[in-house]
């Protein structure tokens, strides 16, 4: 990488991590250019050069997100040898990664977020297919093994995801009613016997 290509990323990585700390001191009517170039000290024109727009940045926020929340639980599965144990690992990863990570993980569970996902479902799919196709193998693997009941990817997802993401969501929105420890130790057994033939 030449010294003009490295000084871009630098760049292209302070604003990134500028709009997670405006996003997470600020919520989404905080992230303004304004607010954006103070806190990341990056021109405007810098800004507009890596991502096009605030919603660009932001977009490319979500994903950097995405994909490493995706990426944890991919590898979290593939060292999972059993489909129960890869259930157990789906839960306790990502209840880890929204404690670890409290404000990316408001971000992706955002009206925000929601909202992009909604308009853009394909594109953010296609965008993370690296990441997503070792958990839709696992799911098929143990299918065909006879672990999982015979059941499409898409409905083994919403079984798995469905009670870990509402978990993590009634979490992160400041309610303290939800105590992680117990959620990982009750939410796999009450998962598996969902996706049990």
């Amino acid at each position: 990488m030449s010294p003009k290509q490295q000084r871009g990323a630098e760049t292209a990585e302070r604003l990134l991590d500028a709009a997670l700390q405006v996003y997470a001191d600020s919520g989404e009517q905080g992230v303004t250019v304004s607010a954006l170039t103070k806190a990341s000290g990056v021109s405007l024109g810098s800004l507009y050069h890596h991502f096009g727009s605030v919603d660009g940045l932001m977009n490319a926020l979500l994903l950097r997100w995405l994909g490493r929340l995706l990426g944890e639980l991919a590898a979290a599965v593939e060292r999972s040898r059993t489909a129960r144990g890869g259930v157990r690992a789906l839960v306790r990863t990502y209840l880890a990664f929204i404690q670890e990570h409290p404000d990316a993980s408001r971000l992706l569970h955002s009206s925000y977020a929601d909202r992009v996902g909604m308009a853009h479902a394909k594109q953010l799919r296609d965008a993370q297919e690296a990441r997503l196709s070792p958990l839709a193998e696992w799911v098929r693997r143990h299918t065909e093994s006879g672990e999982i009941a015979p059941l499409d990817v898409p409905m083994v997802e919403a079984l798995v995801m469905g009670p870990i993401v509402a978990t993590a969501r009634r979490r992160l929105s400041g309610l303290d009613d939800v105590d992680l420890g117990r959620a990982a130790r009750v939410l796999p057994e009450r998962i598996w016997r969902s996706l049990t033939p």
